[in-house]
């Protein structure tokens, strides 16, 4: 499960007309894609204020687009205030709104105002297109998880596994985790842990599910395998993506770190 690239993709196509190719110098969908394509934040943010400053042709759904590639430059840096407000400017455009306020949540998250962002991921979550809903719920569940609300991330993320096509091995797994960490008995673990194994979403953050679910089997072999994937996979990513999953992170190093104690002790 790729955050930035499943929501990159998402602009891209489905924002109607919009041209990301143009022909034209100097209008606002040739720096969209020059912006898009742009190694660094740097360029990123240097493409989409001339995009934004450009007076004529600019329709909202570019704005939004010009916006978000901002918004990403600013992820990218940590400067999570600033992505903030560039995120709000996307949610009134009106454009792509679960986007827009999935994007809100992560800055939110950046700045340690969890509230804030839950009530972002529920609106996200509301005003999605179907293809995207279970998705938003499963980011929800995932981030009250996180937070120790296990027993409230049960909601969106059953609700995610009903929305759910591909991914949805992931999202029964991480169902199962909630649970357990609630502490009811659950039966299925097995299963559970090996649909996911072999499915497509079992790699990348697939892997950080995988390991929980294998630490609380007591497969700490297994859990060091997945986790340890996990943390070089994502330590390899973008720097959106990183942020995006520091929480995820933070819980994969401390397993770690527990799992190595447990070895010195031994």
């Amino acid at each position: 499960m790729e955050f930035w690239g499943n929501m990159q993709r998402a602009v891209i196509t489905e924002a109607p007309m919009t041209r990301i190719r143009s022909e034209a110098d100097g209008t606002p969908e040739l720096m969209l894609e020059k912006a898009t394509l742009a190694r660094d934040s740097e360029g990123r943010a240097k493409y989409a204020r001339r995009g934004l400053g450009l007076k004529g042709g600019l329709d909202q759904t570019t704005r939004a687009m010009l916006l978000r590639q901002l918004y990403l430059s600013h992820i990218e840096s940590r400067r999570f205030e600033v992505a903030l407000t560039i995120a709000l400017e996307m949610v009134d455009t009106g454009v792509m709104a679960d986007v827009a306020h999935q994007d809100a949540a992560r800055a939110c998250l950046g700045l340690e105002r969890r509230q804030e962002a839950i009530e972002h991921l529920r609106i996200a979550s509301r005003v999605s297109p179907p293809s995207r809903r279970a998705f938003h719920l499963w980011t929800l569940g995932s981030v009250l998880y996180l937070a120790g609300q296990e027993r409230h991330s049960l909601g969106p993320l059953s609700r995610a596994v009903r929305w759910g096509t591909n991914d949805k091995p992931l999202y029964q797994a991480q169902v199962v985790l909630a649970q357990l960490a609630c502490g009811e008995t659950v039966s299925n673990v097995l299963e559970v842990r090996e649909r996911l194994a072999d499915s497509a979403c079992g790699r990348g953050y697939g892997q950080f599910v995988l390991g929980e679910l294998a630490f609380c089997e007591g497969d700490f072999a297994a859990s060091e395998d997945y986790l340890s994937a996990f943390v070089e996979r994502t330590g390899r990513g973008r720097v959106a993506q990183q942020v995006a999953l520091e929480g995820e992170l933070r819980r994969a190093r401390d397993l770690l770190g527990r799992m190595a104690e447990k070895r010195r002790l031994a």
